[in-house]
């Protein structure tokens, strides 16, 4: 029998059950099947692992199963790959649009004052197209070719997640 330590972790957390249930986007009674020790297929322990920010292979403190065991090993590295990828990706489209912001630079500077627009049109008009184009274009192919992986922006609204919640109670309590 695997042994879980949903319930550990998830306390550690300050979370309740329906808590970890809304946050995983799993329900109640799965929450409350995984405490208990039965099983689950690997997605639904991959969706209670990222509520909890913690490796589908770190939920259990022990696995019996010697074929699950090796599941959970790849899906753990297949995740840790894909996450490497996806940010590779991304840093190469930074450093493209650093490289050429750099060589406009030097270029801007040869050409007086047009040259100074320039500057100023790439620098701040090109961040935010930039930007637009990682969210309309590249995130969602990214998603695509790497399911496992999150975005910096999803994993920072994950983590703020919680404390808008935390935040709102507080401000219904007074």
């Amino acid at each position: 029998m695997n042994t879980t330590r949903i319930a550990d972790l998830r306390q550690t957390a300050g979370w309740t059950q329906e808590r970890l249930a809304t946050e995983s986007g799993v329900g109640l009674r799965t929450i409350q099947r995984l405490e208990a020790g039965n099983e689950a297929s690997l997605e639904t322990l991959s969706l209670v692992a990222d509520a909890l920010r913690v490796s589908v292979s770190e939920l259990f403190t022990s696995i019996d199963d010697e074929d699950f065991g090796t599941r959970v090993e790849a899906l753990d590295s297949r995740t840790t790959e894909q996450q490497s990828a996806r940010d590779r990706t991304i840093a190469a489209w930074r450093w493209l649009y650093v490289g050429i912001g750099v060589v406009l630079t030097v270029l801007s500077f040869t050409m007086g004052a047009s040259g100074l627009v320039l500057f100023l049109v790439y620098w701040t008009g090109g961040l935010l197209i930039v930007i637009a184009l990682g969210r309309l274009f590249l995130e969602p192919r990214l998603d695509a070719r790497y399911p496992l992986s999150r975005s910096k922006r999803n994993l920072r609204e994950q983590r703020r997640a919680p404390l808008d919640k935390m935040t709102a109670n507080a401000e219904r309590v007074s």
